[in-house]
């Protein structure tokens, strides 16, 4: 018996479930993590400069390049350990440095990344931020880091997974350009469970600032949206004029539904992944399973506060885009409806018109009938006359006499003569 046949799929399918492992860390350590994408059209973008990006840096610390194709790499540049990451609209590198700075959240650990390298870079910065990790000390010294490296205002801090750490973060971008973010692990807490930590933060962080990208773009279309709402229910209004303008006003229906229809395609992928990646920040957030830091925020509830409200206005703005669309289209029906039955009125009219001239025509052909009857009756009496005249002498019959004889035959014929030429017409006509 042979082996059964495997999809030729099958295992790539299975080995994408793992394909991005959990960086291994170990307290003290701190970590470098930027995200560079494309201003426009990342989706489509050509991915294989991402890889190319990524040859580059490795070239420098004479690491071996990822597999050709390749969507995320591990490796180690330097003393250091570099995670690479390719997504659907941007890219990551993660450098993981053993040890603290001397100077916390120091600038110069961005050093890694040499600046030309990062001048050539396929795309442009949509966040970077820098994340220590040190072991806990007791809770009035966290206090005292937290009011030195934050700003109060916006701090989220929070304990997690069943107070095995302590996280912080403000959101806020420091003087040097970054985020920072603060990881506070008790002793003995598994290598991989502090990886799950950082990567935690570090999604939050992109997808939370990648969805915010749908925000800026109802600030960017929202005025003119306004406007199409306004000059949308000023035709629908005047439409109940009736003052026979409706195919003015269709035309300029079919202009605002056209509209309409290219903001919903310019926005629909934006607003598309807007939702997804505001997903993936509610899903992070909620595995950390926090618990509250002596009374100060949540990250759920800076989410709350601060993030949330951007993304009901973004699912707000496409609710209402596509509402709009479809009461254009309704407009546009009941407008199109009107115009047919004015059409059909004006039709109508030009049939009765066409049937009165029809009928008056046809009143003026019997009339012709009749005079042609009468003109070719007389000259035919008068032929006939000057064909019986030779006899009528030898007969006794004056001329006169003889005229009105012939008189009444002659026009009967000549009448039936035409009654037979146009019953005949009038039978050949639709063949022809």
């Amino acid at each position: 018996m042979s082996p059964i046949q495997d999809h030729p799929l099958r295992y790539a399918l299975s080995n994408e479930l793992h394909a991005r492992p959990f960086p291994s860390l170990e307290a003290p350590c701190r970590a470098v993590y930027l995200a560079v994408k494309q201003p426009k059209s990342a989706a489509a973008r050509d991915k294989s400069r991402d890889l190319d990006h990524l040859k580059a840096l490795l070239d420098r610390y004479g690491t071996a390049h990822p597999q050709p194709g390749a969507t995320h790499f591990s490796g180690r540049i330097g003393q250091h350990v570099l995670k690479w990451e390719q997504h659907t609209e941007f890219v990551t590198y993660t450098v993981f440095i053993n040890g603290l700075s001397s100077r916390p959240f120091d600038p110069a650990d961005m050093d890694i990344f040499p600046e030309n390298w990062l001048a050539s870079a396929p795309g442009v910065r949509i966040t970077s931020a820098l994340i220590r990790v040190e072991d806990r000390p007791d809770e009035a010294r966290i206090a005292h880091n937290l009011s030195d490296w934050f700003v109060p205002e916006s701090l989220a801090v929070s304990r997690v997974l069943d107070d095995e750490a302590i996280v912080a973060g403000d959101f806020r971008i420091d003087p040097a350009g970054h985020l920072r973010f603060g990881v506070f692990v008790n002793p003995g807490i598994g290598r991989r469970r502090v990886g799950r930590i950082v990567q935690r933060l570090c999604e939050i962080e992109t997808y939370k600032t990648m969805s915010m990208l749908g925000f800026t773009k109802v600030r960017e279309i929202g005025p003119r949206m306004g406007e199409i709402d306004n000059e949308l229910t000023r035709l629908m209004a005047a439409m109940t004029n009736g003052d026979g303008q409706e195919e003015d006003r269709l035309k300029a229906l079919l202009s605002v539904s056209a509209e309409l229809e290219s903001l919903s395609a310019q926005t629909s992928f934006r607003f598309g992944a807007t939702g997804a990646y505001e997903a993936i920040v509610a899903q992070r957030v909620s595995v950390l399973r926090e618990t509250r830091f002596e009374g100060r925020q949540t990250f759920a509830e800076f989410m709350t506060r601060r993030y949330d409200p951007a993304m009901r206005t973004v699912k707000s703005a496409e609710n209402r885009l596509s509402a709009m669309a479809a009461r254009a289209v309704r407009a546009g029906d009941l407008l199109r409806t009107r115009v047919e039955v004015a059409r059909s009125a004006q039709n109508q009219q030009l049939l009765e018109g066409m049937n009165q001239r029809a009928d008056l025509q046809l009143r003026l052909q019997k009339t012709v009938e009749g005079l042609s009857v009468v003109a070719i009756s007389y000259y035919a009496v008068s032929l006939v006359g000057y064909l019986l005249y030779p006899i009528a002498e030898p007969i006794g019959v004056s001329k006169g006499t003889l005229t009105a004889l012939v008189t009444l035959p002659v026009v009967g014929l000549v009448w039936l003569a035409m009654h037979r030429i146009r019953r005949s017409v009038e039978a050949s006509g639709p063949e022809t």
